[in-house]
C-alpha cells in the first residue's frame, strides 16, 4: 500500500530489512553463537514505555557479549506517536511500531513483550498516565512479564524517582517495574495469573543511567558511582564483523516511523547502570553477581552443560554437521529435565541448532497469502537433508487436522522431497489481526479476551505443521508455519505470512464525510470477497435523524480478492447534527462489520489489520473563501483529504514545484507537519514561499519540532520552536483577540470549537516570536504556566504568515467540527473584502 521513501540508507540495513520477510536460515558464524547462547542460563528483562525508548546498545550487549536471554518490554505499542513515513496513526500506527519492534529485536538478538496499556499521547505527570491507564491492570501486566520470562536482573530505562521531569509514560514504566519487582514472587498478588505459570522473584533490579539523567557531561563525570556497574559496549564481534554499537545503530534504525534512521558508530563506549535494589552486588561488574548462568543451575544439568561446553569449545565451521550425535544426546538428556522453564526454553533453542546443523529445509507454502475460514488451500511442503545425517520423516500433521499424514521416507542427502496437500481452514479458525484489537480499547487499555495471549508481541499464526523427525534414531519435532512465498521479476523471491481473512470485508471511501449544507452526498462502499462466489447484501447503519437510500444493495463477487463498489446517498439533517455509519455485510445470515486494511513496508512484514468499518458523518454550519489551496506535503497526514471534504480544491505541490510562477495560482499554502523537518529542499525553496506571503499571499505552516530543522528561517521573523505543548484535548482555551478577523471570519469562533478535541491541543508550539506576531490563543494543563504560542499570525507584505501548533492533523480525522471552522478561518485570512463562498 505504502512505499517507505528513503532518501539515504545504508546498503546493509537494506539488506536487513528484505531479509526481515524471509525464515530465518543460520549459517556457521550463527551456529556457533547459538551454541554460546545455549551454554548460558540467565536472563535480562529491559523496561521502557514506548517503542524506540529501547537502549539497543544495552540490549545487544546482553544478548550478544554476555550471552543472556535478553527481552524488552515495551508497555505500550506507541500508538500515539507520530508517523514519518506514511499516514497511519493510532492502532494502525501501534501496529507498524510493533513490527519495527520485531525487526530491531532480530538484528539485536531480543527477545520483545508488551503490557495492555494504549498509548493515549504525550502525558506530562506519571499520576495522569497512571489513571488513565488502570495502573491495577498495568501492574499486573508488569507482573505477568516478570512471572512468565522469569528475569534475573531487571534494567529500567528511565527513572522512578523524578516523576514530572520527563513523559509521565517513562517514568511510570520505571515505577511499575519496581513495584512489580516485589509483587511478583508473591502468590497473593494476582493469582489468577497462577493458573498459568509461577511466581519469580529477580535477583536484581537497575536504573539504565547516562549524563543525561544528570544533566550534563561534567554533573555525570563527577558523580558517585559507586552503585554503578558499566560496560563497554563498543565490543567487537568478529563472528559479525561489526562492532556492537553497529549492531546497536541497525536495531534502532528499524524505527523507521519514528525517523530514527541513523549512521552506525564504532569504538569505546561506556554504558552505566545504577543498582537500586536485591541482592547486593560484589567485585566482578557483572549483573549476574553471585548467579550461576552455568548448566549447573538446574538439576539435571551439569551433564548437558559437559556436552555442550564441549562443543562450543571444538566447535567445527566447516563441518557442523559433525556435532549432531552430541546436540542430540543433549537433547535426549534435557527431556528429563524438571525445570520446566528452562526446559522449554532450551529445547527450543536446541532443535534450531540442530535443524541448522542438519541443513535441514522445511518449508509450507500455501498458495495464495489469504483464505477464510471454510475455505480450501493448496500448500506445497517440501522437505530437504543437507547434511549426510541420518534423518528419516516419520509423518507431518496440520495444527487444523487431528490425524498425522504418515510418510516414513529416509531423507537421503540434498534430495528434495515436495508435497502437495489440500486443507480446509476450519470455521472457528480465528482471523489474522493483532489480538488486542479485537475488541473496542478504552482511552488507555487494551481488552485482551485470552490471559495467555497478554504480553505477546502478535498474534499466533493460526495454521502450523509439526514434521515428525527422527534423526539418528532420536524422535524430534520441528513446527513451521504455513507461510506464503512468490516471486516479483524486480525483487525475486518475497515472504508473506499466510492469513486468514473474513470471507467478506467492507470499507468506506473516506472515514470522515463533512456536510456543509442539507444537500445529500454519495458515499462509495467497497466490499472485498475473502473467498469465491460471495453472495449477499449490504447496508448502512446510521443515526436517527440521517436518511440513506436505498436501504440496501445486492452483493455477487464471483472470485476471491476481487471487489464490488456500491454507492448510497446519504441525507442530513437540516441542522448541526454528527454520529456513524457503518456498512452491515449479509452473507447467508452472518453478518460483518470489519475493514480489511493492509500495511505494505519494506522494513516490517506484510500486515492484515482487522478494525471496524465506520465512517463519521458531519452536519456542520461552515463558511470560507477561496478554493484552491496549495499543499505541501511532510511527514504524513490526511488534511489534504479533510481540506476536500469541506469544498476545497487541494493540489499537492512537491518541493521541486515550488515556484513564483506556481505559487501565484493558489488561495493559499498550507505546509504540513514536520515539512520542514523532513523535507531537505524546502531550505532551498523557502524563498519564493515567503516571498509568496509578501505579495499578498497566504500561508499556514503546521507543526515542526524544534530539532532537525533544515532551515535558519522558518518563518518571516524571528520564532524559536520549544517543546511546549498541552496534553489534555479538554484543557480551556482562552481567546486572547477575540475581535482578530481570524476568529471571526468567514466563521465566529467560540469556546464550542474546542470541544470534542481528541488526544491533545496542540504540541511543540512557539515559546518566543518577535512583536510582528500576534498570539490568539491561551492554554495550558494543570498546574503549567499559560502557553501562547498555539496559533501565531504574523502580516509580512501585503500577505499572512500564519504558525499554529494546534494538531488539526488528529483532529480533521476524528470529525471534530471546531478544527474544521477555525482552518476554515486560517485559509480565509486576508480576504474579508471579498464575497463569502458557503458551500
Amino acid at each position: 500500500m505504502h512505499q517507505i521513501k528513503l532518501y539515504l540508507f545504508l546498503f546493509l540495513g537494506s539488506l536487513v530489512s528484505l531479509q526481515a520477510q524471509q525464515p530465518k536460515k543460520l549459517n556457521a558464524s550463527e551456529i556457533y553463537e547459538a551454541i554460546q547462547k545455549l551454554n548460558v542460563l540467565g536472563s535480562v528483562l529491559y523496561v521502557a514505555a514506548h517503542p524506540d525508548d529501547e537502549n539497543t546498545r544495552l540490549i545487544s550487549y546482553m544478548s550478544n557479549q554476555v550471552k543472556a536471554r535478553t527481552a524488552y518490554l515495551s508497555l505500550t505499542r506507541g500508538d500515539g506517536g507520530q508517523n514519518l513515513i506514511g499516514p497511519e496513526i493510532r492502532e494502525l500506527l501501534g501496529v507498524i511500531r510493533t513490527q519495527e519492534l520485531l525487526a530491531a529485536r532480530r538484528i539485536d538478538g531480543g527477545e520483545q513483550r508488551f503490557t495492555r496499556a494504549n498509548d493515549f499521547g504525550y502525558s506530562k505527570h506519571p499520576d495522569e498516565t497512571l489513571n488513565i491507564w488502570n495502573k491495577d491492570d498495568v501492574l499486573a501486566d508488569v507482573v505477568w512479564a516478570i512471572r512468565t520470562f522469569k528475569p534475573d536482573v531487571i534494567i529500567n530505562r528511565f527513572d522512578h524517582r523524578t516523576p514530572g521531569r520527563t513523559h509521565g509514560h517513562h517514568t511510570s514504566s520505571a515505577m511499575l517495574s519496581m513495584e512489580a519487582f516485589d509483587l511478583a514472587n508473591d502468590s497473593s498478588k494476582y493469582a489468577s495469573q497462577l493458573q498459568y505459570t509461577d511466581t519469580w522473584q529477580p535477583k536484581r533490579i537497575f536504573f539504565n543511567t547516562s549524563w543525561w539523567f544528570y544533566g550534563s557531561q561534567e554533573n555525570f563525570e563527577n558523580a558517585d558511582k559507586s552503585n554503578m556497574l558499566n560496560f563497554d559496549i563498543g565490543v567487537y564481534y568478529p563472528s559479525k564483523g561489526m562492532s556492537n554499537n553497529e549492531v546497536a545503530a541497525l536495531a534502532s534504525s528499524q524505527h523507521l516511523c519514528q525517523g530514527f534512521g541513523r549512521l552506525s558508530q564504532r569504538g569505546t563506549e561506556q554504558e552505566y547502570i545504577e543498582f537500586l535494589k536485591g541482592e547486593p552486588l560484589d567485585e566482578s561488574n557483572s549483573v549476574f553477581a553471585g548467579i550461576d548462568t552455568s548448566w549447573n543451575r538446574i538439576e539435571g544439568g551439569a551433564a548437558i552443560g559437559k556436552i555442550l561446553n564441549a562443543v562450543e569449545q571444538n566447535f567445527n565451521f566447516k563441518n557442523p554437521t559433525s556435532h549432531l550425535p552430541q546436540l542430540l544426546e543433549a537433547y535426549r538428556l534435557l527431556q528429563n529435565i524438571k525445570d520446566e522453564h528452562w526446559k522449554t526454553i532450551k529445547i527450543k533453542e536446541l532443535k534450531t541448532i540442530i535443524e541448522a546443523c542438519a541443513g535441514l529445509y522445511l518449508e509450507v507454502s500455501a498458495n495464495t497469502a489469504q483464505t477464510a475460514p471454510n475455505s480450501t488451500v493448496s500448500l506445497n511442503i517440501e522437505v530437504l537433508n543437507r547434511s549426510s545425517a541420518d534423518i528419516k520423516l516419520l509423518s507431518y500433521k496440520f495444527s487444523t487436522i487431528e490425524t498425522d499424514n504418515s510418510k516414513q521416507i529416509q531423507l537421503l542427502e540434498n534430495q528434495k522431497f515436495t508435497f502437495n496437500e489440500g486443507i480446509t481452514i476450519p470455521k472457528n479458525t480465528h482471523y489474522t489481526t493483532p489480538y488486542w484489537l479485537n475488541k473496542k480499547s478504552t482511552l488507555g487499555m487494551y481488552h485482551v479476551d485470552n490471559p495467555a495471549w497478554i504480553g505477546k508481541p502478535e498474534t499466533p499464526r493460526a495454521v502450523t505443521v509439526d514434521f515428525n523427525l527422527n534423526i539418528a534414531g532420536t524422535p524430534i519435532t520441528i513446527t513451521k508455519p504455513v507461510v506464503y512465498r512468490y516471486s516479483k521479476p524486480d525483487k525475486g523471491e518475497l515472504y508473506r505470512p499466510f492469513e486468514i481473512i473474513p470471507e467478506v470485508s467492507a470499507s468506506i471511501s473516506d472515514k470522515v464525510f463533512i456536510f456543509d449544507n442539507d444537500h445529500q452526498k454519495d458515499i462509495e462502499v467497497t466490499v472485498k470477497a475473502g473467498r469465491d462466489a460471495v453472495e449477499g447484501y449490504v447496508q448502512l447503519a446510521y443515526p436517527n435523524d440521517w436518511n440513506v437510500y436505498p436501504e440496501k444493495q445486492k452483493i455477487e463477487i464471483v472470485n476471491k480478492g476481487d471487489i464490488q463498489k456500491v454507492v448510497f446517498t446519504v441525507y442530513p439533517p437540516k441542522g448541526q447534527s454528527e454520529g456513524f455509519i457503518t456498512p452491515i455485510i449479509n452473507i447467508n445470515g452472518e453478518f460483518y462489520t470489519d475493514e480489511l486494511i493492509e500495511i505494505d513496508y519494506s522494513h516490517i512484514p506484510y500486515q492484515t489489520v482487522l478494525m471496524p468499518s465506520m465512517s463519521k458523518i458531519v452536519r456542520l454550519d461552515i463558511e470560507k473563501r477561496g478554493n484552491n489551496i496549495g499543499y505541501i506535503e511532510g511527514a504524513g497526514d490526511v488534511v489534504p483529504e479533510s481540506l476536500r471534504q469541506i469544498g476545497y480544491n487541494v493540489t499537492l505541490i512537491k518541493p521541486e514545484q515550488i515556484s513564483a510562477e506556481n505559487l501565484m495560482n493558489f488561495d493559499a499554502i498550507v505546509v504540513g507537519i514536520r515539512a520542514y523537518n523532513v523535507l531537505d529542499d524546502l531550505k532551498f525553496k523557502q524563498k519564493f514561499l515567503l516571498d509568496y506571503v509578501k505579495e499578498g499571499g497566504n500561508m499556514i505552516v503546521q507543526y515542526n519540532t524544534s530539532r532537525g530543522i533544515k532551515t535558519d528561517n522558518i518563518a518571516p521573523y524571528d520564532l524559536r520552536l520549544s517543546r511546549d505543548r498541552v496534553t489534555d484535548e479538554a484543557a480551556e482555551v482562552t481567546i486572547l483577540q477575540p475581535n482578530h478577523p481570524l476568529l471571526n471570519f468567514p466563521n465566529k469562533i467560540t469556546f464550542q470549537d474546542f470541544e470534542g478535541w481528541v488526544q491533545e491541543r496542540g504540541l511543540y508550539f512557539p515559546d518566543e516570536w518577535s512583536g510582528e506576531f500576534t498570539p490568539l490563543l491561551a492554554m495550558n494543563d494543570k498546574g503549567e504556566t499559560s502557553k501562547e504560542g498555539s496559533l501565531l499570525v504574523a502580516k509580512y507584505g501585503e500577505g499572512n504568515y500564519i504558525y499554529t501548533g494546534l494538531s488539526f492533523f488528529r483532529e480533521f480525522p476524528a470529525g471534530v467540527s471546531g478544527a474544521y471552522r477555525l482552518f476554515a478561518n486560517l485559509l480565509s485570512a486576508g480576504k474579508e473584502k471579498n464575497k463569502t463562498l458557503k458551500n
